[in-house]
């Protein structure tokens, strides 16, 4: 396998990794970088460099990090994410590899949105857990950890593949494992809502 294919692969599994947890951050650390130079992405993500799509992008990146501190909120905001990131995942995760071929892009948005779908709900559920603590500040730390895992595991993924891709098979193993635990508190928002809507 040449290094291209597997810088490729990381960036491609890095991204549906990273949309779980903030896909407005991950377009923006992939526009960035290819913008200053720092990786040069396959032509369908070279996009996402445009000043355009980081300005939107950016300006959403910053709505969505002051919701997801706020208490409460932040389930409610999860949940209306989870139109977004998991879509992000897979089509970041096919324009990373949609140079190689029809199939590999294919498979490859498939396990971007599965890895992107994981990770939400890895999200989504340790944030109701959190949301169990009466003070605010657990929840900022939390909130701020993810930006910053975002923002590092992408650079890991850039600057060293086949380290990062290591980093995601251990959190994959991990994730196998909390996954229907997390599961079970990620949907304690979605049966509040609907135990809230009127009855016909």
């Amino acid at each position: 396998m040449s290094a291209e294919t597997l810088a490729a692969i990381a960036v491609a599994l890095g991204a549906g990794w990273a949309s779980g947890l903030n896909a407005y951050a991950a377009v923006v650390v992939l526009g960035a970088a290819q913008r200053l130079g720092l990786v040069a992405l396959p032509h369908d993500l070279q996009v996402l460099a445009s000043p355009w799509v980081l300005g939107v992008a950016a300006l959403l990146f910053v709505l969505n990090f002051f919701a997801d501190k706020i208490p409460y909120i932040d389930s409610i905001n999860d949940v209306l994410q989870t139109f977004v990131r998991i879509p992000a995942g897979f089509l970041l995760a096919y324009g990373a590899m949609a140079g190689l071929s029809p199939e590999v892009a294919v498979i490859a948005g498939l396990l971007g949105g599965t890895l992107a779908a994981g990770t939400h709900v890895a999200k989504t559920g340790s944030r109701v857990l959190i949301n169990t603590s009466p003070e605010p500040f657990s929840n900022i730390a939390a909130s701020l950890t993810e930006d910053v895992t975002v923002i590092g595991g992408l650079a890991l993924a850039i600057a060293f593949p086949i380290t990062f891709l290591c980093f995601l098979a251990a959190f994959v193993a991990l994730l196998v494992w909390l996954l229907p635990k997390l599961a079970r508190l990620a949907m304690i928002p979605i049966r509040r809502m609907a135990g809230r809507s009127p009855r016909a």
